[in-house]
């Protein structure tokens, strides 16, 4: 992994997981257990309301934890109930964070190469809906970040199971002074979350 990104891993290391967000995390944990003692693959679909910031920044922490973990056969998606763009605030604290990144393709939806390892297969970011055709169908958990798309989606078709597991829009602070800290707060609260879940599996 890239050294910078490692650096962020260190520091993340010491979060400490309330035992509240330890039970809420619990199905979850469970649920990838299960599939990885069947030697199923782990499909991961991360899911808020426009699939710019907390699906995202989700999707990108867990497939990275997973190979920190070493755990095999994990896919990490994200949609949105509608798509908008990748928010370059998140873009900007991955960077920060040690994440390399290349823009692939302008325009109002662009597409990012997002790599945590040199020799990694790079993660694909870019806005798209629940039924766009780069997510998977069907043998997926489905995990709503945001309350909107939660309540948006009583059933999300192909899933194997759906998990509420939420967190506070850093949208409320664009354009203020504290954007910068409030995206980087956000972005290592969810880090923590999803080291603390990939490092409960058991991969033996």
């Amino acid at each position: 992994m890239f050294e910078n990104l490692i650096v962020t891993i260190e520091e993340i290391r010491d979060f400490s997981i309330s035992l509240e967000r330890q039970e809420n995390l619990k199905p979850l944990i469970e649920y990838i257990q299960h599939k990885i003692n069947n030697q199923e693959k782990v499909n991961l679909n991360f899911i808020c309301t426009h699939n710019s910031r907390r699906s995202h920044l989700s999707q990108i922490w867990a497939q990275t934890f997973s190979y920190y973990f070493g755990i095999n056969g994990v896919n990490c998606y994200s949609a949105g109930t509608e798509a908008t763009a990748l928010f370059p605030a998140v873009i900007n604290v991955l960077e920060s964070s040690g994440f390399v990144i290349n823009k692939l393709s302008e325009g109002s939806n662009p597409v990012y190469s997002i790599k945590y390892a040199d020799n990694a297969h790079p993660i694909i970011g870019f806005s798209k809906g629940l039924k766009h055709n780069f997510n998977p169908k069907s043998n997926f958990g489905a995990i709503m970040t945001c309350d909107a798309a939660y309540e948006a989606c009583p059933i999300v078709n192909g899933a194997d199971q759906k998990f509420a597991i939420t967190f506070e829009d850093p949208k409320q602070f664009d354009n203020t002074e504290i954007q910068k800290e409030k995206y980087i707060e956000r972005s290592m609260q969810i880090a923590s979350e999803f080291y603390y879940v990939f490092s409960q599996i058991n991969n033996r």
